[in-house]
């Protein structure tokens, strides 16, 4: 497996560990204890990413439906669904790799929209509108 492919599977495992599985103790293994956040929605370094975690609802739910990958930088194209908002967003994350942990955090967040708001007429993930 190339570095790439490892990073993309390490991302992939991570957002799943902590987003869907809520797996805090693994999660601590998986970012590294000097995390940078950039993303202006979370708290600095890990703890805050943790601390949102825990205080959205037990339905988050986090999908990807694309992932790319060159040298320590991951962008994964995903949903965030179940958060106690009346839309799922949708996220392009850009995380860094640092010793096999996730260092640095970037993302780009829009408000799920519907068919109805579509002027493109196409859904924003996948390949259909949400219910």
């Amino acid at each position: 497996m190339s570095t790439a492919e490892q990073n993309k599977a390490l991302v992939l495992e991570a957002f799943n560990t902590l987003f869907n599985k809520r797996d805090y103790e693994a999660a601590s293994r998986l970012w590294s204890d000097n995390y940078i956040q950039h993303s202006p929605h979370i708290e600095p370094g890990r703890d805050g990413l943790f601390r949102l975690i825990r205080g959205l609802p037990d339905t988050l739910r986090y999908e990807h439906a694309l992932i790319v990958a060159e040298d320590d930088y991951v962008i994964v194209h995903g949903r965030f669904s179940g958060i106690g908002r009346p839309t799922a967003w949708i996220a392009a994350d850009v995380v860094r790799i640092e010793d096999g942990r996730l260092a640095e955090h970037w993302d780009v967040l829009q408000d799920e929209a519907t068919q109805a708001e579509s002027r493109s007429g196409l859904p924003m993930f996948g390949d259909r509108f949400p219910d």
